[in-house]
Formats: C-alpha cells, sequence, structure tokens
C-alpha cells in the first residue's frame, strides 16, 4: 500500500488507509467525527502529514500508550505527530462528546507531574 494512501485521525492520531475511513470511520471517534461514508469530514478531520509510528497491541498496559494519551484507544498504528488544524465544529463535537481534545501536531504539550 502507498503511504500516501495513509491518513491519521487528528483527534486519537490512528492511522489507516482513506478508504478504511471512508469504509469504517474512525475506530476511537466516529460517534462524534462521523467520518464514514464523508470524504469532506475525512479531509478535514484527518491528516495525510504525520511523523513517525507506535503500534500498539496492549493500550492500557503500554507505557508508550500512557506517554502519547492513547490508553483509551483501540489496538492499531497510531501517529506519534499529526499535522494540521482541526476545525472548530470538529473540536466543539468532541468537548460535547466528552473528549478534551488535545492537538496531536506537539504544539500543546502538557508537563505532567
Amino acid at each position: 500500500m502507498a503511504l500516501r494512501a495513509l491518513r491519521a485521525c487528528m483527534v486519537c492520531s490512528i492511522v489507516q488507509p482513506q478508504s478504511k475511513f471512508s469504509r469504517e470511520g474512525c475506530p476511537n471517534c466516529e460517534e462524534f467525527l462521523e467520518l464514514r461514508g464523508n470524504q469532506d469530514s475525512i479531509g478535514e478531520a484527518t491528516s495525510q502529514v504525520f511523523e513517525g509510528l507506535i503500534t500498539l497491541s496492549d493500550p492500557l498496559g503500554s507505557w508508550v500508550a500512557k506517554w502519547q494519551r492513547l490508553q483509551d484507544y483501540v489496538p492499531g498504528t497510531y501517529a506519534i505527530k499529526v499535522v494540521g488544524v482541526l476545525p472548530d465544529d470538529y473540536v466543539s463535537a468532541a468537548e460535547n462528546a466528552g473528549v478534551k481534545y488535545i492537538p496531536r501536531d506537539g504544539s500543546n504539550i502538557e508537563d505532567e507531574a
């Protein structure tokens, strides 16, 4: 598969082919992003520009998952950084669903005590 066909969700950073986002949506964020079958939403809420890949089989037990804030997500392949700006409508939808949106581009690094 060509890497150009891969996209990363700007909310959870899962990496999938664009066709899978279209067919199944985001396995972590579909409830509020509603990507399934919506090419415009896929273009706005996912990015082709990302850095590094992490493959998680046990998000709850992985220190890497904790470090990347992925412990509550499904097993899969995730980007370390996702470049792009999530439109305000999607940020609001995430927050209305109880998901605190933290940009995955490294611009909002939180200090952990």
